[in-house]
């Protein structure tokens, strides 16, 4: 990913590695019968991907080897297969195919609904065990024992995936359906194709979380910043679609100019006040009031209203100072 897509913090994370995050979500449910799957407890949460995945294909017969060559040359056809729901974890369903046990993302099944809700998304994962789904391959790593399904793309015609991938060019703006939302960042579907938005691409502002901006089953409109072709992936951009307001900061204001922004964030050196959206400065701790106190908190709150003048601009940093002194 190129330098300008990160964050003020952090380097965004690789695209593989957000993908497989969002997928493959923390904890374990499988089934020992259809009527009741067994809990298995997530011994890590905070572990690697690896350790968060379904339950892995490990069969080293020949069948399994032969079950290998086929579902790849079903994925290669981009055809459409009937599976049967052998359980679920947290993040979508278990289905098997012949040897192999395969994995539904519950944002790739079509009509999972659209909630935080733990209890109703259980729920609405339990019901489809024992059902038979019309799902595509999506993603498949042989080495890694990883099979990835998705219902939302066997809705479409054979071939439309591919073609979308390889119309889609880098600058190009596309309409999709926002189809998860995670810590960093947001999936869309571009028609049976996922592209990922990273959490530094969503606002030129600064974002808490993806869930502030989106809600899942929105409809958005994108632009296309990267294409991996060879793995499937396509980066895309919100705040792209509108001017950054650093690039013309100082012809917006000059120092000594009088402000009004919004508290955002309040931190044991100062306060961070945005006077326009993507445009947050900082008020220093020595620039918040006259005389003493014990804490920025004790002078401003975040959401508060307040007026200020600027101290100092440097758009190329991307930073801008303030002051709440007025008078001095």
């Amino acid at each position: 990913m190129s330098t300008n897509m990160q964050r003020w913090d952090q380097a965004p994370p690789p695209l593989d590695e957000g993908y497989w995050s969002a997928l493959l979500h923390e904890g374990e449910f499988t089934e020992s019968s259809p009527e009741e799957p067994e809990f298995i407890e997530d011994m890590n949460p905070e572990g690697s991907i690896d350790e968060m995945q379904p339950p892995p294909n490990t069969q080293s017969t020949n069948a399994a080897e032969e079950d290998w060559c086929d579902i790849e040359e079903t994925m290669v056809n981009d055809e459409v297969i009937e599976l049967h729901v052998i359980g679920y974890n947290r993040g979508g369903i278990l289905v098997e195919w012949r040897s192999l046990h395969g994995f539904v993302p519950a944002s790739q099944l079509t009509d999972f609904p659209a909630t935080a809700n733990s209890t109703i998304r259980r729920n609405s994962l339990t019901e489809l065990i024992g059902k038979t789904l019309k799902l595509r391959v999506i993603e498949l790593n042989r080495e890694q024992n990883r099979l990835i399904l998705s219902e939302r793309a066997a809705q479409v015609q054979a071939g439309e995936r591919a073609g979308i991938l390889q119309r889609l060019q880098p600058g190009d703006s596309v309409n999709g359906v926002i189809t998860n939302l995670c810590d960093f960042g947001a999936f869309v579907d571009l028609g049976g194709l996922e592209g990922l938005i990273h959490i530094s691409e969503l606002s030129w502002g600064r974002v808490g979380h993806p869930a502030d901006l989106l809600e899942r089953g929105q409809n958005v409109h994108v632009h296309v910043l990267e294409i991996e072709r060879d793995a499937g992936r396509i980066a895309l951009s919100l705040k792209r679609l509108h001017p950054d307001p650093w690039a013309t900061v100082t012809e917006r204001y000059q120092i000594g100019q009088i402000v009004e922004g919004t508290i955002t964030n309040v931190v044991d050196f100062g306060a961070f006040a945005c006077i326009e959206t993507g445009l947050e400065g900082l008020i220093h701790v020595s620039e918040l009031a006259e005389g003493h106190f014990l804490h920025p908190r004790n002078v401003v709150s975040e959401g508060q209203k307040v007026t200020a003048r600027v101290l100092s601009i440097d758009s190329r940093a991307r930073r801008l100072g303030l002051s709440l002194r007025l008078n001095s």
